[in-house]
């Protein structure tokens, strides 16, 4: 008891965290290590920029009790006074019907737009610029097929690597990063996001989708802006934060800054059904962003 006591002291106030790309109910999401990064924050705003649950690769044979306690988690955050933002993504668009919807301290959006100590933050996903999404959503959902299968296949490599005492290797950041193709994509998103930003005046540009966490200030000749990303949690296990002004990237496999692991609150799950999550949530006003 005193040790849990100690441990909740240890937690670790920022104003926002801003999360995408958890990819809940496929095989590369890594629900135990983000289930760790919210047990040592204590939050005002949890932004969860798009592709959270993954409803595109739903599938009622995978959904473990460790990712049915990060959905759990985040709805214990709002029930003590966390505001949590969910902004749509790709995978899971089908949740942008509900646009504008407001469910006690949680609000669902297609984007936002917050003041932040005087300067303006615009907050979305990013797939709206993904030109094979919104013109061929079959080609991108069999893309998104294969990543998990390598994703898959890259924990079998790993498994055996940590075996023989190597480090991991990330298949998919490899690819990414030696074809052209991809690193031209990567370098043409920010481009546009920012130039976006800088001309609607926005301070910060803050996204997801593309899966490379990211910070730097872009320039053209209207102005500036500081482009962000979340990355996320699949690969790189990052996040995004904002205390003291200023905005940081955290990486869970470099900034373990309190010891905190989700191993004991994944066993309290054994008799925690999804019936129980939708019945914690009470008070249901529909409202516009």
């Amino acid at each position: 008891m005193w040790q849990n006591l100690n441990l909740l002291k240890l937690k670790r106030k920022v104003e926002i965290a801003v999360i995408s790309d958890v990819h809940l109910g496929t095989y590369g999401c890594h629900a135990k290590q983000l289930l760790t990064y919210l047990n040592s924050i204590q939050p005002k705003k949890l932004i969860l920029n798009g592709d959270i649950v993954d409803i595109w690769q739903f599938s009622k044979r995978y959904f473990p009790k460790s990712h049915l306690r990060v959905l759990k988690k985040i709805i214990d955050m709002a029930s003590e006074g966390v505001e949590i933002i969910y902004i749509t993504g790709n995978h899971d668009e089908m949740l942008r019907k509900f646009s504008g919807t407001v469910i006690g301290n949680i609000s669902i959006v297609d984007k936002k737009v917050l003041e932040i100590d005087g300067k303006k933050a615009w907050f979305f996903h990013g797939d709206v610029f993904d030109v094979s999404i919104q013109n061929a959503k079959w080609l991108a959902k069999l893309g998104g097929y294969g990543y998990d299968i390598l994703i898959l296949l890259n924990r079998m490599v790993n498994w055996c690597l940590e075996g023989m005492g190597k480090e991991k290797y990330s298949l998919s950041k490899k690819i990414k990063n030696s074809v052209k193709s991809a690193v031209k994509y990567i370098n043409d998103f920010e481009e546009v996001a920012s130039d976006l930003a800088i001309e609607n005046g926005y301070d910060y540009v803050i996204c997801g989708h593309i899966h490379q966490p990211k910070m730097l200030l872009k320039e053209n000749k209207n102005g500036k802006t500081t482009y962000l990303n979340s990355g996320d949690w699949i690969e790189n296990f990052t996040a995004l934060e904002y205390q003291f002004k200023r905005w940081k990237i955290y990486n869970y496999n470099f900034d373990k800054l309190t010891p905190f692991f989700a191993d004991e609150d994944i066993k309290e799950m054994e008799d925690i059904e999804l019936k129980d999550l939708i019945a914690a949530i009470t008070i249901v006003n529909p409202s516009k962003d």
